[in-house]
């Protein structure tokens, strides 16, 4: 039976209130420090126009300069069409060539194409649905296409549709900033982060956008509340 998101739980950033920013503190008071020295929470969700078209987003940008990966996207998009008319129908419709011409890497033009079959054979689901499912049921959807892992789904649930409990315990930056914001000699393992990080359920969103904060804080600018061993 499909597991739905709680109803009644709002998404972020509006989720995200002085009773949340409590519950987190007496949850794990070692993230006062944090909290104060990157101030107050700003994380910004990205529109979601369709999973098809935020997920061809993901694929064209990983391992890719921000800038490159923009221009090449762009090119896709002038072949496949704008907005609502980037549509998977049109894509398969293209010639490999075309594609291949925007600057997409052999693979990751596989990828795309089999996001685009997976998406008009229903294993994508709609936006409407999208929206209603679980957070698991998200990630063993989307990670049936190629080139698509959990980290991926998991950036889709924080950074366009607003899911509050989600911790990336793969992300480099989450790691690091969890080591800054501890003073540990050492960035945590994901299966210790994963244990660590159930405390601050269910707004693990919330940590992981202040452990990227943590992540980008210049040196010598943060002092944990006490260092610890790895």
């Amino acid at each position: 039976m499909p597991r739905a998101p709680a109803p009644s739980l709002p998404q972020l950033p509006d989720a995200y209130t002085p009773a949340v920013r409590r519950a987190l503190l007496r949850a794990d008071p070692a993230l006062a420090p944090l909290f104060k020295t990157v101030g107050p929470f700003r994380m910004e969700r990205q529109p979601l126009h369709s999973p098809f078209e935020a997920l061809a987003h993901s694929i064209v940008y990983q391992q890719l300069h921000g800038r490159a990966a923009a221009t090449i996207f762009g090119r896709v998009c002038e072949r496949v069409g704008q907005g609502r008319g980037f549509t998977p129908e049109k894509l398969l419709a293209l010639p490999d060539t075309t594609l291949r011409e925007a600057g997409l890497s052999a693979n990751k033009l596989l990828a795309l194409q089999d996001l685009a079959r997976k998406t008009v054979d229903g294993t994508v689901p709609p936006l409407a649905r999208v929206r209603r499912m679980s957070d698991a049921d998200l990630v063993e959807h989307l990670t049936q296409v190629r080139g698509i892992g959990p980290w991926t789904v998991e950036m889709l649930l924080i950074f366009r549709l607003g899911r509050p409990d989600i911790l990336p315990v793969d992300d480099y930056g989450v790691r690091k900033g969890f080591m800054v914001a501890n003073g540990l000699k050492e960035m945590p393992k994901p299966k210790a982060l994963l244990a660590h990080g159930e405390r601050w359920r269910p707004f693990r969103t919330v940590v992981s956008w202040y452990l990227w904060r943590a992540a980008d804080l210049p040196v010598g600018t943060f002092t944990p509340p006490q260092s610890q061993d790895a």
